[in-house]
């Protein structure tokens, strides 16, 4: 029974990388092996159609990965994300250095991994606290909801783009909805929330030396322009092709703006302006340019492959036709589609601690449903980034992350980090039903 065969590839999944510590890209190719098999695929026919998920999946996404890191390197090596954090606490004045800084998290997360803007971001968020003399975590909070919101809902991150493709949705429009549930799902879960806490619930130590060593001086600093440009660069091309895909998509530009609005070729031509802007134009040689190219790169692997993991598994769902079994119980189902994207994400999310891996396996199972339903693909997109973002605990390198930045206990971070991921997931998919009602 297709339903038994993907239930035994998901607990499968879970005991080897939960129980047995194997890495999610092995467990992955594991997972797809044994569900094939058990649906009654040959073991060749079914390690073809791993081979054939990981080639689609990687194939159509390496730009994305590759480049988005490669900007996000380019961004923190330069200052130039300092830049703008800074520009606009200068803009917005001390008595609004949250805002200002929800803002820079939320600029700076659209070309970052969340780890990067984590890295680049925290240490500002010190000397931010301490200029305008309030608790570290009353900016910091909302500076880390803002990256893991941006992250998980918005292209041309590798996660919502890649499960995007699975739903064949576009990226333009999954991008505009996305913003539209980001930022109040940002805002609930960053500065309203922040004001639940007493002021000296909000104050902890920063590791000695972050504050101080990672800040550049001012004269070391790149423009705001070139910043801001090398920040949003892949936004304003994807936004045009968007534009004019709705506008005039019968106008002879539209094979201009189909190319330099492909997610990959839009970051691919930001990293080559930004190699100029904030690389040669500021005295650095092409090879330095390149050597921070290829720290990026290995930076990114394992999350090239889980990626890929995720679309072996898709694939031999799709080859031994469990798709077309769970669509067929979907049809009949009083289950809105979109919840149960966001249901068995959310799941996975709380059960294997990655949210890459947890968006790509419920896409994966709940694909068929969007096309069978007549639901947005753009909607199931951000469905299953809502689900994949939330709850994160222990398990997930996120939660260490900011507990280690922060300097906080495990207990404060579960108070902290752990609802925040909470609220985003739970007020994101709010927003989905939302935007849902009113496009049907």
């Amino acid at each position: 029974m297709p339903f038994v065969s993907v239930t035994i590839g998901v607990v499968l999944l879970l005991v080897l990388m939960m129980v047995l510590k194997v890495n999610a890209f092995i467990a992955l190719l594991l997972s797809s092996l044994s569900v094939g098999l058990l649906e009654g695929m040959s073991p060749l026919k079914t390690m073809t159609s791993i081979q054939n998920g990981l080639g689609a999946s990687t194939g159509s996404l390496m730009l994305v990965i590759i480049f988005g890191a490669a900007i996000g390197k380019l961004l923190t090596d330069s200052g130039a994300a300092q830049r703008i954090a800074t520009t606009m606490v200068n803009t917005f004045g001390k008595k609004h250095v949250q805002t200002a800084s929800v803002i820079t998290a939320i600029i700076v997360g659209i070309a970052m991994f969340f780890e990067t803007g984590v890295v680049v971001l925290i240490p500002l968020v010190f000397s931010i606290a301490l200029v305008a003399d309030v608790p570290i975590l009353y900016i910091g909070l909302p500076v880390i909801a803002a990256l893991i919101t941006m992250h998980g809902f918005v292209p041309p991150h590798p996660g919502p783009t890649a499960v995007a493709q699975i739903f064949n949705a576009s990226i333009g429009k999954t991008m505009l909805y996305g913003l539209l549930i980001a930022v109040p799902a940002i805002v609930i879960a960053g500065p309203l929330y922040t004001k639940l806490f007493k002021k000296e619930s909000l104050e902890v130590t920063a590791p000695e030396g972050l504050a101080i060593d990672t800040i550049f001086k001012e004269e070391e600093l790149p423009s705001f322009f070139w910043s801001m440009l090398t920040a949003v660069l892949p936004i304003i091309f994807i936004s045009i092709k968007t534009i004019v895909d709705l506008v005039a998509p019968d106008t002879k530009w539209k094979i201009l703006t189909d190319f330099i609005g492909n997610a990959g070729t839009a970051l691919m031509i930001t990293f080559i302006v930004s190699a100029f802007t904030l690389g040669v134009r500021r005295g650095k040689s092409i090879k330095e340019v390149m050597n921070t190219f290829s720290e990026a790169v290995a930076g990114i692997a394992m999350i090239l492959l889980i990626i890929a993991g995720g679309g072996a598994f898709k694939q031999v769902l799709v080859d031994s036709h469990i798709d077309k079994y769970i669509a067929g119980l979907m049809i009949h189902s009083s289950i809105s589609p979109l919840i149960l994207t966001w249901l068995i994400a959310a799941v996975l999310r709380v059960s294997l601690g990655s949210a890459t891996v947890a968006g790509m396996t419920a896409a994966g199972i709940v694909a068929p449903v969007a096309k069978a339903a007549g639901v947005s693909p753009e909607l199931m997109t951000l469905a299953a980034g809502a689900g994949s973002v939330g709850f994160s605990h222990v398990n997930d390198a996120g939660f260490w992350i900011v507990k280690e930045y922060f300097n906080m206990s495990i207990g404060k971070t579960f108070k902290t980090w752990t609802i925040i991921t909470s609220i985003i997931s739970i007020f994101g998919l709010l927003g989905i039903l939302v935007i849902n009602f009113f496009i049907h």
